[in-house]
């Protein structure tokens, strides 16, 4: 089974599930990078996006990275800094790196940001490697 055919109900990546924000990624310059327009299905207040949308778009764009090279990874710590409300309908870049590792631990940072170069949102992660990647 390939990453491809993996994990095809998660909520933020999965394929396979209806109600799923279906983030599809790419690497670049050690970055690790999603998309997203989030619609009005996806607001807290009227218009804004839901805090919990943002967390999760973060989330996952931080503890997939690891993922992604061959590493088993879970969250072990989140935090979020939100700069200013994210509105819906917006294109969002969200952006994951790597700030440190040790052993099995690696933190990570990430940012929602708006085509114009506002950053709406800053997260940092702890991750931790729980293993190889059995698929």
């Amino acid at each position: 089974m390939s990453e491809n055919d993996s994990n095809q109900w998660c909520f933020a990546c999965g394929k396979n599930n209806p109600i799923g924000l279906k983030l599809e990624f790419r690497e670049e310059e050690d970055k690790y990078i999603t998309t997203f327009i989030p619609g009005p299905e996806h607001q807290g207040y009227d218009g804004i996006v839901h805090g919990g949308i943002i967390s999760t778009l973060l989330d996952e764009v931080m503890a997939r990275y690891p993922y992604a090279n061959g590493m088993n990874t879970v969250t072990a710590r989140l935090e979020v800094r939100f700069r200013q409300a994210t509105l819906v309908g917006q294109n969002l870049t969200i952006t994951g790196w790597v700030t440190n590792r040790r052993g099995k631990m690696l933190e990570l940072a990430g940012a929602v940001t708006l085509p114009d170069g506002t950053v709406t949102a800053e997260g940092k992660a702890t991750v931790i490697n729980v293993g190889e990647i059995r698929l």
